[in-house]
């Protein structure tokens, strides 16, 4: 490796002009997400190759504090009545976050019997919430942070990888959507907007909040919508910024020991992560019909996925982005407030 590359800021500038490359290249291919996929796919094929790739914390914070102020910005009043009258169904996406993590527990426990594992590592890998809480809480109870923190990691980026392509495949996109409050990029307004959002998200950092740079701003930016205040939108180069930054995290995730990671346990992850895409497909086709939502918004908002990346999902496709935005921070919360409760009430007696 050469020495200039033993350096951290090198490593990351070669990882950023990797992810811009590729992010070119989905361009060209028209592929869905370019700017999170071509990053995400090319920093985790060179990570586990072996390559001198790094990510950065505070440009991952960075690209969720633009995704969450983007998704903000699409809380109109005349939105946020919408979405409150479906109540109902965003409740009923959180029992089915639930239910479908422990349905992945019972099924993880049996495909890898052989392995002996501790139930905090499988309680944990297969809760449908934050990755970084769950492996944290792992480590807490004596579980197994690696396995845990692989599970995670592969369920993201198979949801990822196979969600945005199936709904391009079929033709899924534009079908549901709806326009952020501001469309016009008022500089004045503009740094305004990124101060009150930048503060929203250090105070839940600072209150120990989870997701709290997607979280922090998005809250700040619904507040202001909401209530009528429209700063500015967002240029299309800092959602595209904050893309490639999510996508370079994600990908930087994968090193040359993931594949190792006991290799049955990374299968059964994977077929257990596609066999739940294809029931919450179900799910969602019986919720539409029920709630009158499309069915490809009830699908991103129920899928097994992280919140940045399919409320982003939602916004490029046009796909009912505040409706899937509730979704997700319901549920989030949901899991995240639940897991460590839920555990001890799980523990068997005796």
């Amino acid at each position: 490796m050469p020495e200039f590359l033993s350096r951290r800021p090198a490593r990351l500038a070669l990882t950023l002009l990797a992810g811009a490359a590729a992010a070119g290249l989905c361009l060209l291919l028209r592929t869905p997400l370019p700017w999170m996929i071509g990053p995400l796919i090319a920093t985790a094929l060179g990570c586990m190759a072996g390559l001198p790739l790094a990510a950065a914390t505070p440009l991952r914070n960075a690209g969720q504090w633009a995704i969450g102020t983007v998704l903000g910005l699409y809380f109109t009043p005349q939105v946020v009545g919408i979405v409150a009258s479906h109540w109902a169904v965003i409740l009923a996406g959180i029992a089915w976050a639930l239910l479908l993590g422990a349905g992945f527990g019972a099924y993880l426990a049996r495909a890898n019997a052989g392995m002996a594992l501790d139930r905090p590592t499988l309680f944990f890998a297969s809760a449908i919430g934050g990755a970084s809480e769950m492996a944290v809480l792992a480590e807490r109870f004596g579980g197994r942070m690696d396995l845990v923190a692989s599970a995670h990691s592969l369920r993201i980026l198979l949801v990822v990888l196979t969600i945005p392509f199936g709904f391009q495949f079929a033709g899924l996109h534009g079908l549901d959507p709806t326009l952020p409050g501001p469309q016009v990029v008022e500089w004045h307004g503009l740094l305004q907007l990124i101060a009150m959002t930048a503060a929203g998200g250090a105070f839940l950092r600072w209150r120990g909040v989870s997701n709290p740079w997607v979280l922090g701003p998005l809250f700040v930016a619904f507040g202001l919508t909401a209530t009528g205040v429209e700063l500015s939108a967002l240029p299309k180069w800092m959602t595209n910024l904050g893309q490639l930054f999510i996508g370079v995290a994600l990908g930087t995730r994968f090193t040359p020991a993931f594949l190792h990671t006991a290799p049955r346990w990374l299968l059964s992850v994977g077929v257990g992560t596609l066999v739940m895409i294809a029931l919450s497909a179900g799910f969602a086709l019986g919720v539409a019909q029920l709630s009158g939502l499309h069915p490809a918004t009830v699908l991103l908002g129920t899928s097994p996925g992280g919140i940045a990346e399919m409320c982003l999902t939602a916004k490029v496709l046009e796909l009912g982005v505040p409706v899937v935005t509730a979704f997700h921070v319901t549920r989030m919360a949901a899991v995240v407030l639940l897991a460590s409760p839920m555990f001890r009430w799980s523990a068997p007696a005796g």
